[in-house]
């Protein structure tokens, strides 16, 4: 490891004391209120008043009828996979999940929650690639993904780092397809998308859809998730999967594989006492964005985009990438990472390793799904048509993978709305400095 303290580039910045960190809790004093009328009161269980309440705040917040409080926003996403299987495929088998032979479109840079659920019910996942406007999934190569496996019915789209993608294109696209939408919202709560001209709240722009309060959210419970519908039917349903699907008998009758996925009254009482700041977070996490954009200006880097036109994101995480042709040589295994330092270039991992040397907390950005060793078998698809195999010493071509590209050259920076400007100001002249 570099000795970044004693490198004279840095000469005069000094260590946070505090560690800053990606995006850590913040509490106000309300959640401590609610969870002790949980306790007090003795409702320490998967039903309760702050459960009530948080389904009714966040169904009202997000513009939906219904809104399912579970564990936490995987299990709404299984959930919500779960029942878009059963609506294409029909009832599963106990020992079989709704999606079995069936092939589901996924957002290729995610977190692996957003997929794990299509594997989970059974299903192929087959990864999108993504476009630089937004990095979420390329509209482009959803269209040439039906043109390949035009039996897909289910398409699941992220919203990365709280930015919205482009859902007027791939609802139109859905629609043209038949195809149903599981949007995973868990990054993405509070922002907003123009669709057919109004704005629309994420989390309720698909079919089904699922949100997140794990520990790193915009708020959080520590964990929790909803599942959120206009359909009473659908969250009927979704209410008795989470409870072990037990059926209205006198004793524990069960005709469906059910699973333990109800929310927490104590969770939910944290949830509660965060929902209020929600705007507040979002409008600091802004403040970070633009602090860093300004701060960058002169630098070969810029920020991950925002289609300001159409979406209001919510800043969850602030992350650059670095132009091309400043990049630094880099390699990455699969645990473990070599770079060299150039005069004015730079890379992720010794920007990541200066930050962390001075004591903030970065991250690379998501490794694509279809990079990732259990997926490497899964179709992957790009608006050339299959990413795998493009590579030829003999065909001239692209091989265009627009996701492996911004691993390569992006990170996600601190992005913890308690870090002041000031902190702020000293982790952008640190990552100034890395160009020297």
């Amino acid at each position: 490891m570099h000795d970044f303290l004693n490198d004279t580039r840095f000469a005069g910045i000094k260590r946070f004391e505090k560690k800053l960190w990606l995006s850590s809790p913040t509490m106000h004093g309300e959640e401590q209120h609610w969870v002790d009328e949980a306790i007090q009161t003795n409702w320490v269980s998967t039903v309760g008043a702050n459960i009530n309440e948080v389904e009714k705040l966040m169904a009202e917040y997000v513009g939906v009828k219904y809104a399912v409080g579970l564990s936490c926003g995987t299990s709404a996403l299984h959930l919500a996979t779960k029942l878009a299987g059963e609506k294409l495929y029909g009832q599963a088998r106990p020992n079989a999940g709704t999606l079995q032979g069936h092939r589901v479109f996924c957002s290729d840079v995610t977190f692996d929650a957003s997929i794990n659920p299509v594997a989970y019910e059974d299903g192929e996942a087959v990864f999108i690639d993504t476009e630089r406007d937004t990095w979420n999934m390329d509209p482009a190569a959803l269209e040439k993904a039906f043109e390949l496996y035009p039996e897909v019915k289910l398409v699941v789209v992220a919203h990365l780092y709280g930015t919205p993608g482009k859902m007027d294109e791939i609802k139109a696209i859905c629609d043209r397809h038949g195809a149903l939408i599981v949007e995973d919202a868990a990054e993405s709560l509070g922002a907003k998308y123009r669709l057919n001209g109004q704005w629309v709240e994420t989390g309720a722009l698909g079919d089904y859809n699922a949100i997140s309060f794990n520990g790193n959210k915009i708020i959080t419970g520590s964990a929790g998730g909803l599942f959120l519908t206009d359909s009473r039917e659908d969250a009927d349903k979704v209410r008795k999967w989470s409870t072990q699907s037990r059926e209205a008998a006198p004793w524990y009758q069960h005709e469906e594989i059910g699973y333990n996925y109800r929310m927490s009254n104590i969770i939910a009482g944290v949830i509660r006492g965060q929902i209020p700041h929600l705007d507040e977070h979002i409008a600091q996490k802004k403040a970070i964005y633009e602090r860093y954009r300004e701060g960058f200006k002169g630098l070969p880097v810029s920020m991950n985009p925002i289609d300001f036109e159409n979406s209001i994101p919510n800043y969850w995480l602030s992350c650059m990438i670095i132009d091309g042709d400043a990049m630094a040589p880099m390699v990455r295994g699969e645990q473990d990472y070599l770079y060299r330092s150039e005069p004015g270039k730079s890379s992720p991992h010794e920007i990541l390793d200066a930050i962390a040397a001075f004591n903030a907390e970065g991250r690379p950005i998501w490794k694509p799904m279809h990079m990732q060793p259990i997926y490497r078998t899964h179709a992957f698809i790009t608006v050339e048509g299959n990413g795998r195999g493009r590579s030829n010493a003999y065909i001239a071509g692209s091989g265009v993978d627009v996701g492996a590209d911004i691993f390569r050259r992006g990170l996600c920076l601190p992005s913890d709305n308690k870090m002041t400007a000031e902190q702020q100001a000293v982790v952008i002249e640190i990552i100034k400095r890395c160009f020297r």
